[in-house]
């Protein structure tokens, strides 16, 4: 009898739902649900992937109630700069340009007519505006660019359309080289110099410049160059409004344009940390190089990249206006990335990376 029972206990145990790392996670992105925020996709990963695992939480389209699941993809928007930037230096390691030529020697006649009407772009470098240091005016910024957004969300931008915004409705930001101030143009720029120097669509150029295909990232299109990633799309939410529909040429030359999921992204960066991405080990430390200012700079932003705290850690990253954030922590060797549907507000650093880390630390096995 005491080895029946025995066993009959062990098979009760058996059947106890003892809570896993991964049902902890997934409650972290459940507590990120919010009336502003129907949904997130969340992906952890060591760079030894032996922690690896992915979430989802909340509705998709909020008309028909739909879940969200963690394959699929959403609008990155200006995590495609990290993209751009290592685009441009690796036609920097192929010859084709020097981070020191002014942007007047590669773009077109057009664009550069357009912009010497306000801008030296004859002193204007190809670094500066990496960093965004060129003194070039967001024409995000302009209260025209969200009125035409919000109000014909249907319009069919142009590059061309945006740089003669940054001109007509805004002034220079300051001499180049001399203060950090972000702008959608300057990458819209850089953006038509991957394009001229591949001699294919900005989608094909960056394939092309960082192997993304040889990295496996089927997922990782520019918007309406893959139907399968256009298909696997979530609703995004401005201020509650579905943009689902908006075009995406909103934001799509550079500054933006990139839809992927939480999973590839991890894999992109990891990548490129990695030294997968670049022929020489010293191109990366040419992309993280530290950058100072007379004046104590908004962000502590590089090439394509800036560096944050998350919960006391160093970490590099990037954040889209569609609220998606990709985070690596060195001291970690951690990689993380999220969109929350509906975006978050009132911090740099995307709540949920500090809320995981803390889970983190929770299963950590004591020593």
């Amino acid at each position: 009898m005491k080895s029946i029972s025995a066993f009959l206990s062990l098979v009760l145990l058996a059947l106890i739902p003892f809570p896993s790392k991964s049902q902890d996670y997934a409650k972290v992105l459940e507590s990120e649900i919010t009336t502003s925020n129907p949904g997130i996709l969340f992906t952890i990963e060591s760079g030894d992937e032996s922690l690896s695992w992915s979430g989802a939480a909340g509705i998709n389209d909020l008309s028909i109630g739909d879940s969200l699941y963690v394959e699929q993809t959403f609008r990155i928007a200006s995590v495609t700069k990290t993209f751009v930037a290592a685009a441009i230096l690796r036609l920097m390691e192929k010859g084709a340009l020097s981070l020191e030529d002014p942007i007047s020697k590669h773009i077109s006649s057009e664009h550069a007519q357009i912009l010497a009407q306000d801008y030296p772009i004859d002193q204007i470098t190809i670094r500066q505006i990496l960093r965004h240091s060129a003194g070039l005016f967001d024409h995000t910024n302009a209260p025209e660019f969200f009125d035409i957004v919000l109000g014909t969300p249907e319009h069919e931008w142009t590059r061309t359309e945006q740089l003669r915004m940054c001109v007509e409705k805004g002034e220079p930001i300051g001499p180049p080289g001399g203060q950090f101030s972000y702008s959608d143009t300057g990458y819209v720029v850089l953006g038509e110099l991957v394009e001229t120097y591949t001699g294919k669509s900005l989608d094909g150029g960056i394939k092309e410049l960082l192997g993304l295909d040889n990295l496996g990232l089927e997922r990782t299109d520019f918007e309406r160059m893959d139907p399968q990633t256009d298909e696997l799309r979530i609703h995004q939410y401005l201020q509650g409004r579905d943009t689902y529909n908006f075009s995406p040429t909103m934001d799509y030359f550079g500054g933006g344009g990139i839809v992927s999921n939480s999973q590839e992204l991890v894999d992109f960066f990891q990548a490129l940390f990695q030294g997968k991405i670049f022929e020489n080990p010293e191109t990366l430390q040419i992309m993280l190089e530290p950058v100072s200012y007379s004046e104590k700079a908004r962000m502590d932003y590089q090439m394509g990249m800036y560096r944050v705290k998350v919960n006391g850690l160093d970490a590099y990253c990037h954040s889209g206006f569609w609220g998606t954030q990709v985070i690596y922590i060195p001291e970690l060797d951690l990689y993380m990335a999220a969109n929350y549907s509906g975006g978050w507000r009132g911090s740099a650093v995307a709540p949920i990376f500090g809320k995981v880390l803390l889970e983190k630390e929770k299963n950590q096995p004591k020593p």
